[in-house]
């Protein structure tokens, strides 16, 4: 609907639009007013577009877009210097407005836009019949790009049905081998199951067999151990024995004959001792001495029994001592621990051989003193004194059973004294024919000096 408010006839600045401009002219106008903004000085300009003036006709489009066409529906002077610019820009368009013969091959909404700036009579017709026209062709060209779109997205959906259609047959085919390969797979895996617990079996079976063959090997090891150990010991001893044969060999006497040897000499010093003992004649004895009676001068058995020793007293070991190849063996720490057991083992060792050693320069018996090999932490370096034998007895074996072997080394008949406080080997060597003392009575007869 167009609407007059005066003016002159055929002036169209009377006609008002009764809508908003349609977006395509109203992007029209604005272009023509950002073309003719440029071409108008400073003070020509409205005070709002003043900050736009040095702005590029395409960036003040942009940005004062708005501005420029609110000043343009405003500003009547503004409007008829852009319509100026614009007659000068394009003189055909324009006139053909004012002639009210639009150009018909000219785009509706350039002139509708050249319309509305120059208002000449019908304006608003023309500005109408363009935003209807836009909107015909907008709305013709969505119904374009609509059914286009619609034909493609069709085309697409056949396309993705066919796909669609294809992949299933892929799918279905894979799934197919799949599903035998998968039944193939069971079927080995049933297999393979099976070869490993028949493996398993054949394993403990195998394991079973090696630990029985380890353990027999062991054992037959273990006893082969046991015999080498009884051969080498066996060998050992056959060649000590062999030794001390060849030993004897070399000296031209055996041991026996060493024993006989010693007791033929122990029997004689005995015969020679009591010869002198009971002062015998050297004739031989008459019948008549042979009549038990008690001569002037001789002990009673009464006198003997009054002058008996007390069986502690150092003196009964001096008559045992001064007995012909008297033998002393001395239970070394037996009798160093019962007489000084505070001091080290190694100055005890040294203070008993040193005593041993006086006492057999007194007696001149043979004095053996026995060590337990046991208590020693390294090896001794021991120079045995004058007259005294000193012996260690073996790993495995005490100072005890040493002092035993001793003793029934010597011949029966040889005095054999042990010194020694140990019950069980008094009794040992007694049971052999030795004479056992107490350490004690030893102990006092070398303090005695």
């Amino acid at each position: 609907m167009v609407e007059t408010t005066g003016g002159e006839p055929g002036d169209g600045t009377a006609e008002v639009l009764d809508r908003p401009l349609p977006d395509g002219v109203r992007r029209k106008v604005v272009q023509i007013v950002s073309d003719a903004f440029g071409a108008l000085t400073l003070g020509e300009l409205p005070a709002q577009l003043r900050q736009y003036a040095r702005f590029t006709p395409t960036r003040r489009a942009r940005f004062a877009g708005n501005a420029m066409a609110a000043a343009l529906e405003s500003d009547t002077l503004f409007r008829q210097r852009v319509a100026e610019k614009l007659r000068e820009a394009q003189a055909e368009l324009t006139e053909a407005l004012d002639a009210g013969a639009p150009p018909p091959a000219a785009d509706p909404l350039d002139v509708a836009a050249a319309a509305y700036v120059l208002r000449p009579v019908g304006w608003v017709k023309l500005v109408t019949a363009a935003g209807e026209e836009a909107q015909r062709a907008d709305a013709e060209r969505a119904d374009d790009e609509s059914r286009a779109e619609l034909d493609r997205l069709r085309a697409d959906l056949a396309a993705a049905r066919d796909q669609t259609r294809v992949e299933t047959e892929r799918l279905r085919t894979e799934l197919e081998s799949a599903r035998k390969e998968t039944e193939s797979l069971h079927r080995k895996l049933r297999a393979a199951l099976s070869d490993v617990k028949r493996g398993e079996a054949a394993l403990r079976k195998t394991r079973g067999e090696i630990d029985a063959v380890r353990a027999e090997g062991q054992t037959q090891v273990s006893a082969a151990e046991s015999e080498s150990r009884r051969l080498k010991a066996r060998l050992s001893e056959v060649e000590a024995t062999l030794e001390a044969t060849r030993k004897a060999a070399r000296e031209g006497r055996s041991v026996e004959d060493m024993r006989v040897r010693l007791l033929l000499d122990t029997v004689l010093d005995a015969a020679q001792g009591l010869r002198r003992e009971l002062a015998l004649p050297p004739v031989s004895v008459r019948p008549a001495e042979t009549v038990d009676a008690v001569e002037p001068g001789r002990l009673t058995a009464k006198d003997i029994a009054a002058r008996a020793l007390s069986e502690n007293d150092p003196a009964i070991l001096d008559q045992l001592l001064a007995l012909p190849q008297a033998h002393l063996v001395v239970d070394g720490y037996n009798v160093t621990k019962t007489g000084y057991p505070q001091m080290p083992l190694e100055q005890q060792r040294l203070r008993l051989l040193g005593q041993l050693s006086q006492l057999a320069a007194q007696t001149g018996a043979e004095v053996t003193c026995v060590f337990d090999g046991a208590e020693l932490a390294a090896p001794v370096l021991l120079a045995p004194p004058r007259g005294v034998r000193v012996l260690f007895s073996k790993p495995g074996v005490t100072a005890d059973e040493l002092i035993r072997q001793l003793v029934r080394a010597e011949p029966p008949g040889r005095p054999v004294i042990v010194a020694s406080t140990d019950r069980e080997v008094a009794d040992g060597v007694a049971r052999a024919g030795a004479r056992p003392v107490a350490s004690v009575m030893l102990l006092r007869r070398l303090t005695r000096g």
